[in-house]
Parts: structure tokens; sequence; C-alpha cells
């Protein structure tokens, strides 16, 4: 294991460089110390490689990550997981906005809240399936244009009804995938966008809600009882939204 003290390391070039030549004499395990707004930390990492970050990372946070680990001891920016393919990223705090940004395959564990349009242009391809899961809650445009893969809200220590679980136009444009909400904390369901259709809950989706929290659960040694089968599941009304913008041949 390395540790690497970003304390005087103020561009973000040169600690990617120190991380990239550590891995290139065979170390598989990292901690960064001390990181402050320091961009694109773990951008294409591939398989067995796990880094603990200290601090708070700039954005763009794993972006086209490729099956690594990193885990975050504070809050993520904008774009954690970036068009991410495979791997895992634990935030113990919150995130920005645009968290998973088009992001193909993988898991995202943010223990607290996210920003604005959190899983847009998700997607996924055969057994790529990524998975984003919020401990608390999401902003506006949750999923916008979600293509694929699962996004869960838990709604976890929200205060009272004026603390929403989910901001306004949530699933706008989506046309796959699925975003699961913790009903009991929804009390507006106007926020949802014109492309969104409430679906029924099965035992299937309570045994896949099962698998994530429990993760969350052991991520973050946080233990609490949910009633998973008050959870809404939203998926898209049609695959093409918006096929009446083009041109039929």
């Amino acid at each position: 294991m390395k540790t690497i003290n970003a304390l005087n390391v103020s561009c973000y070039r040169h600690l990617n460089e120190e991380i990239d030549s550590t891995i290139l004499t065979g170390t598989k395990q990292i901690v960064l110390n001390n990181v402050c707004g320091q961009r694109y930390i773990g951008r294409g990492l591939e398989n067995n490689i796990k880094i603990q970050i200290y601090g708070t990372p700039g954005n763009d946070l794993a972006a086209y990550m490729d099956g690594a680990q990193l885990e975050v001891f504070g809050n993520g920016q904008d774009s954690v997981g970036n068009t991410m393919n495979t791997g895992r990223i634990i935030i113990h705090g919150n995130c920005g906005d645009t968290v998973g940004y088009a992001m193909r395959g993988g898991e995202i564990y943010v223990r607290d809240n996210v920003g604005y349009r959190c899983g847009i242009h998700m997607k996924e391809y055969k057994e790529q399936t990524p998975i984003i899961v919020i401990g608390g809650k999401a902003g506006d445009f949750l999923g916008e244009y979600m293509a694929g893969g699962a996004i869960i809200v838990l709604g976890l220590n929200l205060k009272d009804k004026n603390d929403k679980i989910v901001g306004q136009f949530c699933g706008t444009g989506i046309h796959g995938g699925v975003i699961y909400l913790n009903n009991s904390h929804l009390y507006d369901k106007s926020v949802f966008g014109k492309e969104v259709l409430q679906s029924n809950i099965n035992k299937t989706d309570i045994l896949f809600l099962k698998k994530y929290t429990n993760s969350y659960k052991k991520f973050f040694n946080i233990n609490f009882n949910i009633k998973l089968e008050l959870f809404g599941k939203y998926i898209a009304v049609g695959k093409n939204p918006y096929s009446n913008m083009y041109c039929n041949y």
C-alpha cells in the first residue's frame, strides 16, 4: 500500500501522474490524504486497483473508470463516475450534480444527498447494468434521459414533508432503466416528467432492492429498517419518447 499526501500538490495533473507511476510499480492499493479539488482522480483505472481518498476530490472523479474501486471519506463534487464502465465508487458524504453521467456499468453509493441531474444519460448493454444508490435525497432532473440501469433513493434521515426525497422533473425524457424511490417520503407525484410511468413493484424488485440496500449498509456501517414494499418503481412510458422529432422513412 502506498500513501500519497496531496496537500501541496495543487495541480491535478501532477497528482494523477504520481498515482499512475505508483500503479506502474505494481502497487494495487493507494491512500490519498488531504485531497482538495484535484480533478480526474481514478480516470480510466482498471481492475484490482483500490484507492481511499481523504478529503474532497474535484470534478470527474473516476471518469471512464474500468473496474477499480474508489472510496471517498468526504464529499464528491460534480460528475462523479462520468461515463464509467465498471467498478465501484463509495462516497461517505454528499455529491454534486450529474453523478453517474452517461454511466455504462458499475456501482455508485452515496451515503447522503446528490445534486441535480444524477443519472443523466445512464445506459446499459447486455450484462452491463449501472447502479446508483443514494442514501438521502436527489435534486431536480433525477434520471433525465435515462436509457438503462437503476437508481435507488432511500430517503434516510429526511426531516419532514418540506424535505423532499426528489426534486422536480424526475425522469424527464427517460426511455429505459428504472428509478426506485422510497414512496413513504414522496408527497407530490407532480414531480415526474411526462415520460414516467409508475409500475407495480414485485418480488424480483424487492430482492433487487434488498441486495443493494444491504450493500449500502455494509459500506457505510449503517443499520436501518426500511419497508421495501413501500418503494415506488418508475419506468419509461415508451422506448422512444421523442420519435415525433425525427423523419420516418
